[in-house]
Order: C-alpha cells, then structure tokens, then sequence
C-alpha cells in the first residue's frame, strides 16, 4: 500500500515552493519507511529546482539532508528496525554491480547513482526528497544517526558534513597537517570543525574578516581575508591541503601557490562557470588540483559515527515549511550561520 507525504515543492523552475501532496512507493521487502523529522536546504537545492543544472520534472520537492525515525520496514530488512533515528545523503540507488559500487563508492556508480530528488529511480520514477513528511528507501542507503547527536543538527552532515569530511579523509588531514578552507559558509563550517577534529591546523580563507570570530570558535587556529593582497604573500606554501568550497568563480592558481610540494587544492564547491588554471601554478610545486563530492555509503556512515564521537553537529537555524522561500533568498545572500534546517512536522 502507498503513502501519502505533505511536502514542499517546486511548481516549476521560476515559481516558489508550496505545499502539496506527494505519493511514496509501498514498502518493499529490502525498503525503510522513515518519518522524516528534520531537512537541511543546501544550495544545491535551489540550485536544481531554478534549473541551473540542467531541465527538471516537476513539481519536485527538493532536500538530501534527512533526519528521522524509522516508522515501519520490509519484511528482508535486517539493518534497521522500527524506531531506529536515520539519515538519508544524496543518493538512494545505485547499480550495486559495478566495480565502484562493489568498493563502496556508490556516488562514482558506472550506471550512475540515483539522486535523492530529481533522478529517475531504478523502478523508473522520479525520486522525491526531504521536504516532505516522509520517505521510503532501499535499506542499503539509510543511515544510523549516533545517540549523542540530536537529529536537527545532523541532518546537515548528510550532505554538507560527508562532502566535507570524504577529501579531509582520502587527502590524510591529521596531526602534523596543514589544512586550510576556502569559505566560512554551510560546507566550510563543517569542513572546519572536522578537520580540527581529525587533528590537522586550520586556517580559514575568506573574503573578509567578518566571521572570523566564528572561525576561530568552530576550530581554526588562524582566519585571512583573501581581499587583502598581504594573505597571498604571508601564506605562501604554507598549506598541505586546501578545501575550496565555494561554489564561485575564483583565481584557483593563486590559491595553488599557497600549497607545498606535493600539496593538494580540492574543489568541492560547484561553480556553475569553468575555474581556469595556470599550469606554472601546478608545475612549480608538484601540486594538484582534484575534485571530490559526497562519500560512498559507509564512508557517510563513518563521518556520522566521527562527528558522534567528536559532538560535531552543524550550527542551524532551524525553519518552519512556509519560510523556505524566504530561506533560499538568504542562503543566496549568505545570510545564514550556517545550514538552514526545516522542520518537517510544520508540513502536517
């Protein structure tokens, strides 16, 4: 039997978001039924449903960034049981055959991952996201949110914490590192507070210094305005890995000159226009510049149990359904400290 979901979605590309219904698949045998509590809006969202990446079916009710309990599983299901607090990232398929599946790396699936919203899923319909009331998964891509962590709070590290703590992880932040961030925003927040975690030095780069006290609280030891010309120079080979996760156009050569030999720039923001790179900005260090996105399923897994260790949640302000538009103005505006988060029982 289907589910019925009270959710938020886009009309179109070029009109706001508003309340609707949406159905939700019958529980398989391999399926979770999660209440959805708690739903991050993270840029990409906006992003998608104004059609900046590419033409979309509509209405979508966009959101990777779930929290909540597991309300009801199928009858093979052995991994979560009724009650158990989860999450949901940004994928909730994938082949599960393919080389990079069978690795662990279902975000790199040869027959391409199937996106938590917006994607055609491998029964052939559209996928729907978070901004609803509930949601039904396959198992496999449901996570275990840690006890120590309250859900509003994780809901962001589904997206904004795995696509940060993956290049932290695979580059080897650590004791003895140094690793600096580019942008104190909804990703660079967390990419902050777990690299500090991980044990590396942290120096945050930002256009000014108006969130510098904010920087240095979430764990960085230093905070540069790239504005001024005077950072280029004092920081000058300096870093070991450098995180960017501004999703703008930026000089990337002048930023690969402040690593070392060896060092690595990786992009995590998604610019919507190409980043030009000078190669004397890669030759004369040995450096490179590398792209990552989400982690696989049990690296997000991983990061959860990380940031449950460590108290890592994300810094929230948490919303009522009807202020999600307002909510996207702002994100655009960077008017959020740091990750808006809706909650869902204002859907009902």
């Amino acid at each position: 039997m289907t589910t019925m979901a009270n959710a938020y979605a886009a009309p179109s590309a070029t009109e706001p978001l508003a309340p609707i219904q949406i159905e939700r698949r019958e529980v398989g045998p391999h399926d979770v039924l999660i209440d959805i509590k708690f739903a991050g809006i993270c840029h990409s969202d906006i992003h998608t449903v104004r059609g900046d990446w590419g033409p979309q079916s509509y209405p979508l009710a966009p959101g990777h960034e779930i929290a909540g309990i597991v309300a009801e599983v199928g009858s093979e299901v052995t991994k979560h049981k009724v009650g158990d607090r989860v999450g949901v990232g940004c994928m909730v398929n994938s082949c599960g055959k393919c080389e990079q599946c069978l690795e662990g790396l279902e975000q790199f699936c040869v027959e391409g991952m199937v996106g938590t919203y917006g994607a055609i899923d491998r029964d052939g319909t559209v996928t729907q996201g978070g901004y609803t009331t509930n949601v039904v998964v396959t198992e496999d891509f449901v996570l275990s949110i840690p006890d120590s962590l309250e859900l509003d709070v994780a809901a962001p590290l589904l997206c904004a914490g795995i696509t940060t703590y993956s290049p932290l992880q695979h580059w080897g932040a650590g004791p003895g590192k140094k690793v600096a961030v580019i942008g104190l925003g909804g990703l660079g927040h967390m990419a902050v507070k777990i690299a500090n975690a991980m044990g590396a030095d942290v120096t945050v780069l930002s256009q000014s210094l108006k969130k510098k006290e904010d920087g240095l609280k979430l764990g960085a030891s230093d905070y540069r305005a790239t504005s001024d010309e005077s950072t280029f120079k004092d920081l000058h080979k300096k870093f070991d890995l450098i995180i960017n996760t501004v999703s703008a156009s930026i000089d990337i050569s002048a930023f690969l000159q402040l690593l070392r030999i060896d060092g690595t720039l990786v992009n995590v923001g998604a610019p919507a226009e190409p980043l030009p790179v000078n190669a004397f900005a890669l030759i004369g260090g040995r450096r490179s510049f590398a792209g990552s996105q989400i982690g696989g399923i049990q690296e997000t897994q991983d990061m959860l149990d990380f940031c449950g260790e460590h108290g890592l949640g994300s810094e929230i302000e948490v919303i009522s359904a009807d202020q999600i538009n307002e909510a996207y103005e702002r994100v655009l505006k960077s008017d959020v400290r740091y990750r808006f988060v809706i909650d869902t029982a204002t859907m009902a």
